[in-house]
């Protein structure tokens, strides 16, 4: 496996593709499978970890010079089977080791106009440093499993570098896990480009590679899916939305990729098949009463407030509404949770109006006056991050806490009634399956992953709708059709719980469709 993230490893996840990364390997383990998961060391990754073991060194070309690239064998923050094994690629002059805030940064922000320049460069160093591995029979393979974009660049070394025909041999594998993100640049003529990246890679085709908007330019994602020979992404129902065209915001479909993903449907090689939970742990996080939940976050809000020399206005903000609510009593009260990156993806229904002149935010939140609160944990972009801290001030019973915490999290999904997920599109979703592993039901957009793991009225609770004002307005009234089952049918609310206490989704049961339709 090629990745950019492997969240069995300390501090090298972002997103869902270290989530993957992590529990598909020791499911594989299980069904018989040697796994070998090959990552950048970003710098740190080889200095930080114990037991690191040198491997050896690979030689290349890269740009106009020749570059030297270390191969590391690490090993993970988990146990894991033995089946699975970690490796690290490190150069000091690419893999720069950089921090924000207490920590390690996997990708960059590039400037407006530049868009991938630095990555789109690293990873491109990077696939080249794993082609020569595998040349140097490092990797005793049969199949290269690439995970999104970064990964994509050995299919071009693959396909039109003679020096690397001998990687045909072996079956490939492209995951999508965010098609949205598609690391597009230009053939040439800029430093951070193909051409300039691999000098010596032979006559390509460019329509194998050119994004389709624009031809001058390789689209990685897309390469991921023309080159490769199976592709798949992370939920059946994603598999379907992603073969039609979006109209945004009403449906994102396949982001311009749409007929690449046809075609390779037509020709059998497309599959989706859902991502899975861990369950391997049992569950030991403190399921808190609404006061203690109180008390409990107002703690770490005060923490994140030490840790800085000027405490953000956020955690004031949210210290108020905390200690406000703590005062007050708590009588029959419903929480509403939400654990997210705060982004258009994720909130862009929460912000919108549907048929009405305030947002779908404020309106649930007047539905709950007297009922319950609702309480969201995330960060991400600056003017949802600002939205949410205005609704903060205007309700009393909203806490926006804008950091991130995993024993907040956790706290979160333990101890919330339901757990709301309005998301635009969702390839999978993990959030739901881990609010649902702790018996607190979920509402979702019928979207992606989420449309195949929640069940209206069953195991939690589902909207949908044509158009943008429909869904807004029919996620306002399930929410509150939901919180009137909590306070007002405690049968109906108990039987909803223990199904979505009781829905499993098994790495192990993914893992064997893997081997069945993406491996053979």
């Amino acid at each position: 496996m090629v990745a950019a993230e492997n969240d069995a490893l300390p501090n090298c996840k972002v997103g869902g593709i270290g989530d993957a990364v992590r529990d598909l390997p020791p499911a594989l383990a299980q069904q018989g499978c040697n796994v070998i998961v090959v990552t950048p060391s970003y710098g740190f990754l080889h200095k930080e970890l114990d037991g690191t073991l040198f491997v050896d060194s690979v030689n290349f070309l890269f740009g106009k010079k020749r570059f030297e690239a270390d191969i590391f064998k690490v090993f993970g923050n988990r146990s894991c089977d033995s089946k699975v094994s970690f490796f690290v690629i490190d150069n000091p002059d690419v893999f720069e080791q950089k921090k924000t805030g207490d920590r390690y940064q996997i990708y960059c922000n590039d400037p407006p106009g530049k868009p991938f320049e630095t990555d789109a460069t690293k990873y491109a160093f990077f696939c080249r440093a794993v082609a020569e591995s595998v040349k140097k029979i490092f990797f005793d393979i049969d199949c290269i499993h690439l995970h999104d974009w970064h990964s994509a660049f050995l299919l071009v070394l693959r396909r039109f570098h003679k020096n690397y025909s001998f990687l045909k041999k072996y079956r490939t594998v492209f995951t999508i896990h965010n098609l949205s993100i598609q690391g597009v640049r230009p053939f040439s003529n800029t430093g951070s480009s193909l051409e300039k990246w691999y000098p010596d890679l032979h006559r390509y085709d460019r329509k194998a590679l050119a994004d389709s908007k624009w031809p001058d330019c390789i689209n990685p994602m897309a390469t991921g899916i023309r080159l490769s020979d199976k592709v798949h992404t992370v939920s059946p129902s994603y598999a379907d939305e992603i073969i039609r065209p979006g109209e945004k915001p009403a449906f994102y479909g396949g982001e311009g990729l749409e007929k690449d993903l046809s075609d390779a449907k037509c020709h059998g090689r497309l599959f989706g098949i859902l991502n899975g939970c861990d369950y391997s742990a049992e569950i030991d996080t403190k399921k808190f009463r609404v006061d203690g939940l109180l008390d409990f976050l107002k703690k770490n809000v005060l923490r994140w407030s030490t840790c800085q020399q000027t405490p953000a206005s956020s955690y004031f903000l949210a210290h108020a509404r905390l200690s406000d609510l703590r005062t007050k009593k708590t009588g029959k009260r419903i929480i509403l949770t939400s654990v997210s990156r705060v982004v258009e993806q994720k909130f862009y229904l929460m912000k919108s109006h549907g048929g009405s002149d305030t947002s779908a935010l404020q309106r649930i939140l007047e539905g709950l006056k007297g009922k319950g609160i609702y309480i969201l944990l995330g960060t991400g972009d600056k003017n949802y991050e600002k939205f949410f801290m205005e609704m903060s001030c205007d309700f009393e019973n909203f806490v926006f806490l804008n950091n991130y915490s995993d024993k907040c999290a956790q706290a979160l999904y333990a101890s919330g009634h339901l757990f709301l997920m309005p998301s635009l599109y969702e390839p999978c979703g993990i959030s739901q399956m881990i609010s649902m592993r702790y018996g607190q039901p979920c509402l979702v957009h019928e979207t992606g992953g989420l449309k195949d793991t929640v069940r209206n009225k069953i195991n939690g609770f589902t909207f949908d709708g044509k158009t943008v004002d429909v869904k807004v307005d029919s996620l306002i009234k399930g929410c509150l059709e939901a919180v009137e089952i909590k306070l007002n049918k405690p049968a109906v609310w108990k039987k909803i719980c223990n199904e979505a206490l009781q829905s499993r989704f098994l790495w192990k049961d993914s893992a064997r469709q893997y081997i069945a339709k993406l491996y053979t």
